[in-house]
């Protein structure tokens, strides 16, 4: 399993833990935030809290947070 990491968009940090595959749970300035999934390159999805279940549409800063995951882990 990968280790938790921070990045910075906007002079907003976020904590990103690592679960799944293409999984990833999001803390905004140390509060639990959002699950986001890798759905494509270049787009990526929230999930619902309540079911996990993916949810469409665009979604600029969860795009954001997963471009930074991917230049981070290289």
């Amino acid at each position: 399993m990968k280790e938790p990491f921070d990045i910075e968009i906007e002079n907003v940090v976020y904590s990103v833990f690592p679960e799944e595959e293409d999984t990833y749970v999001i803390f905004k300035e140390g509060v639990e935030y959002v699950q986001i999934i890798k759905d494509t390159e270049n787009v990526w999805l929230k999930t619902n809290p309540e079911t996990g279940l993916p949810m469409f549409g665009m979604d600029e800063e969860i795009n954001a947070i997963g471009k930074k995951i991917i230049e981070e882990l290289g």
